[in-house]
């Protein structure tokens, strides 16, 4: 490692917001460069923030959000040119031709060292479509003919229309002990992205009329209505952090402004909870699905069966750079100012802390660094936007479903 990945604050990252900005990506990036099977291509699912993970659990979201990763590494030049190439092909040789799938679906957990299915894990949609953002990603990106034919085999053998499994919105996945899970992508949710590939790739494809077949239930926050769900704050992030958004709606939303408003929702209604949570306030908030001092829970919105208990998630702001780039570049600069080398790792922020009670997580986890990264690499520059926009897919989606420019 170099001096960029010290654990300590460099003076880079004391001096401005954009140098701040600039040490986390530069930290992200190396964390899935480090925290990958380099044979495979699998990404730890999470890893100690020392850098010495030991546990062998590996997350098919996780190495999407790595081979995103590796794309921005290229354009930055963070690493040799020839390493980040050998390392996207052997992900996708893997994926292609020795990963366990299912119509072309991907577990969601793999052992890193094995690359088999662990735990009992259904073949997950969403997971896998994370994982296609990323080859997408990197077909887009590199100009070499094997990367190339490896991502349109990876992308080409999805049967979209066999994890219908009869029904009008896709199932969360499949075991081969008990068949499809009851639950369904049926209401807002993160599953935006997954219904664009889904009209636009695999060996079958589903019609235009599957984006009208999920619900979008209206909230009104103080006035302002916008969808939402219980769910946390990513479900209004992750689709953006590879498909643009951006002066676009369909007959419903412009989901871009969506987002936007989900976000001023959630930074009010942190700051509100501040008289039983002092450290909480306009210039310091955010929780998401995040590691907690009791275990991994999914925060949510006022509506949410889980309530905060104090908890921060830096990747909540972080990942909401593109809709409030201001405020949430002062979310960080505060936590970093105000807790230091507490909340600051080799690859950034912690996962999750806990001023009250003192405690700070331990781990960091993949996917909430993949979309800190992706979302300040398009606030900053747009590259992920615009290299996914520039694909055959992309444009092709949001016509096939109705989202017009405006």
């Amino acid at each position: 490692m170099g001096a960029q990945t010290r654990t300590d604050l460099t003076p880079r990252a004391q001096r401005s917001r954009q140098a701040l900005l600039d040490e986390i990506h530069r930290r992200s990036c190396h964390f899935f460069y480090d925290q990958a099977n380099p044979e495979l291509g699998l990404i730890h699912d999470r890893a100690i923030h020392t850098g010495r993970e030991q546990r062998a659990v590996s997350s098919i979201a996780a190495t999407g959000f790595g081979l995103s990763a590796l794309c921005i590494a290229d354009r930055q030049r963070y690493f040799a040119a020839g390493s980040i190439r050998r390392r996207v092909q052997a992900t996708l040789e893997y994926l292609a031709s020795e990963a366990p799938h299912e119509h072309g679906f991907f577990p969601h957990f793999l052992n890193i060292r094995t690359g088999q299915r662990i735990w009992g894990c259904e073949y997950s949609s969403v997971d896998t479509a994370w994982l296609l953002c990323g080859v997408l990603h990197c077909r887009a990106t590199f100009a070499d003919s094997a990367i190339q034919a490896l991502a349109d085999e990876i992308i080409g053998r999805v049967d979209w229309r066999w994890m219908l499994n009869g029904g009008p919105t896709l199932s969360h996945g499949w075991t081969p002990e008990h068949g499809f899970l009851p639950h369904r992508w049926d209401v807002y949710s993160e599953l935006m992205a997954m219904n664009l590939l889904a009209v636009s790739t695999g060996t079958t494809t589903l019609p235009g009329e599957s984006w009208h077949a999920w619900a979008r239930p209206f909230r009104n926050w103080r006035g302002v209505e916008y969808i939402d769900s219980p769910a946390p704050l990513f479900v209004h992030q992750f689709s953006h952090a590879w498909f643009d958004f951006r002066a676009r709606r369909d007959r419903y939303a412009d989901y871009f402004t969506n987002s936007r408003l989900a976000t001023e929702a959630h930074q009010e209604y942190c700051a509100g909870l501040s008289a039983q949570f002092p450290w909480y306030s306009m210039d310091m908030w955010g929780i998401t699905a995040s590691e907690s001092e009791t275990g991994y829970v999914a925060w949510g919105t006022p509506a949410a069966p889980v309530p905060p208990d104090g908890t921060l998630v830096p990747c909540a702001a972080a990942g909401s750079m593109p809709f409030l780039p201001d405020q949430c570049a002062t979310v960080l600069e505060t936590m970093l100012a105000r807790y230091g080398n507490k909340v600051w790792t080799r690859y950034g922020f912690v996962d999750a802390f806990h001023p009250g009670r003192g405690w700070y997580s331990p781990d960091i986890i993949g996917i909430n660094v993949g979309i800190t990264l992706l979302m300040i690499e398009n606030a900053r520059t747009g590259s992920v936007w615009n290299t996914i926009m520039s694909t055959v897919e992309a444009p092709r989606a949001f016509d096939i479903v109705g989202l017009q420019k405006v």
